[in-house]
């Protein structure tokens, strides 16, 4: 007899599980320090590069836990990953000689806050302070940053499509339902329920009541019709290669899209299908009904082209040349995310304070994209190429949005600093077409109460988002 087989400890597995979990979440946040780190880098190189004095640059805010001075700046990791800063001299310029004196609450605050920053001026900086140095200069220093983050999402997403490879909805066919049923019908849960064939129970098949059940035989009731897939022979199996003339390849990213698109725009009107089965191309002809589909969103429905098809998901590199099309695809949908996050913010407070479930679409914190990449890295079922295209894709992501975010023309993001510099110039170019003198740096000092605002808004934000990630977490499940 051979030796005997070693039982497997019963808590083996979720120790693994538990420390692919942590390393999951370690990994972005280290991810995360990189891209900050990444994004200050470009405010400091073009600062010096221009001459600007840079007493600090840290990475984080904070607790400082590590620093070394190396010239004239010290360089830091401090305690809370959730940003960074590199400190220039003379980012506020000095009073104008018209302002006026007379005391108020407000003049008094930005007045404090221009002595606080002057203070960090040496008489033999001279030139070197921000204010000083021209318009573009300016610019270029505060766009460098998200320009960064921008290269960062470009080169991650550029890794993850073409060398690793990216989770696809492919245009081979999975399953073919017999006949058509309406979202949400009735006769889907009963079918469930009772063990029985969905097509065999009678339903209501238009009107307002599409889809509930009712006794065959009566005005308005059958069994539901065939699905046009069934009765144009598609199989499982099938791979479509081309949908109304037009070729689409069967792992491109948005080679389902195209489909799903041709099918849903063409209720009632024939479709010239070809498909590849068993080495061989069919020409197939196939007519979608019209039917009751959940919208894109899942929160309703609406009515489309229906051809009774269900793809199977696979993971495959992309063409280089799809890169262009894929991140404008991400771009705009990064675009509308950030615009909704206003109208999303109420139920992201019932979300955390009156336990409403989260909305999976809503916005989510570091600490719930941290977690969910934990939950990736502990998933065994998929492979660890597949763990390391989301793991990018997940950074890519927070880079894209970083750079999107600090581009609003909102003091004190770099977009307000840039925007302050466009105003200077387009004011001094005002000034000089109408005869008058340069009226000098714009100052942005006036602007310190926005600042106030905003960053108090997006620490309430943070902490709604803390809250929410913590007690009513977004998970994959």
């Amino acid at each position: 007899m051979g030796p005997a087989a070693r039982p497997r400890r019963p808590g083996r597995r979720t120790e693994l599980s538990t420390l692919l979990t942590v390393l999951g979440i370690a990994a972005f946040f280290v991810g995360l320090l990189f891209s900050i780190g990444f994004h200050e880098f470009g405010h400091f190189f073009w600062a010096r590069k221009f001459g600007m004095r840079v007493p600090q640059f840290m990475v984080g805010f904070g607790p400082t836990l590590f620093s070394r001075t190396r010239g004239e700046t010290e360089y830091g990791v401090k305690a809370v990953p959730l940003g960074g800063y590199i400190r220039i001299v003379g980012m506020i310029p000095p009073a104008e000689e018209h302002e006026s004196k007379r005391a108020t609450r407000m003049r008094t605050f930005i007045a404090e806050v221009r002595g606080q920053a002057l203070d960090d001026v040496l008489p033999s900086d001279g030139d070197r302070v921000f204010y000083k140095k021209p318009w573009w200069q300016r610019v270029v220093v505060m766009f460098a940053g998200p320009f960064h983050n921008l290269v960062l999402a470009l080169v991650f997403f550029a890794v993850t499509l073409t060398a690793i490879g990216t989770n696809v909805i492919t245009t081979q066919v999975e399953t073919v339902p017999a006949c058509v049923v309406p979202a949400g019908a009735e006769s889907i849960r009963l079918a469930e329920d009772q063990g029985r064939d969905v097509c065999d129970i009678p339903i209501v098949t238009s009107g307002a009541d599409a889809g509930q059940v009712c006794e065959e035989g009566t005005p308005g009731c059958s069994l539901p019709v065939a699905s046009p897939a069934a009765e144009a022979g598609l199989r499982p199996g099938d791979t479509i290669v081309a949908i109304g003339g037009q070729q689409v390849d069967p792992t491109a990213y948005d080679s389902w899209t195209t489909v799903q698109q041709a099918i849903r725009s063409s209720a009632d009107q024939p479709l010239d299908l070809t498909v590849e089965r068993d080495g061989q191309r069919r020409e197939l002809t196939v007519t979608p009904i019209e039917n009751v589909v959940a919208t894109a969103d899942g929160e309703g429905t609406t009515t489309a082209g229906y051809l009774g098809v269900g793809p199977v998901f696979g993971f495959a590199r992309q063409s280089p040349s799809a890169l262009p099309g894929y991140f404008g695809m991400v771009v705009t949908q990064s675009v509308q995310r950030l615009v909704e996050i206003p109208e999303r913010v109420p139920q992201l407070f019932r979300a955390a304070f009156l336990g409403e479930e989260r909305d999976a679409n809503g916005p989510i914190g570091v600490v719930g994209v941290g977690r969910i990449s934990g939950e990736v890295f502990a998933i065994d079922r998929i492979s660890g190429l597949e763990k390391l295209s989301f793991f990018l894709s997940l950074l890519a992501s927070v880079n894209l949005v970083l750079f999107l975010f600090n581009l609003l023309p909102i003091y004190p993001l770099d977009g307000g600093h840039v925007a302050g510099a466009l105003y200077e110039k387009a004011r001094s170019v005002v000034a000089r077409w109408r005869g008058r003198p340069d009226p000098g740096p714009f100052d942005i000092a006036r602007l310190m109460p926005v600042a106030y605002v905003v960053a108090g808004l997006f620490v309430a934000l943070s902490g709604l988002l803390l809250v929410a990630d913590v007690v009513n977490p977004i998970t994959l499940q």
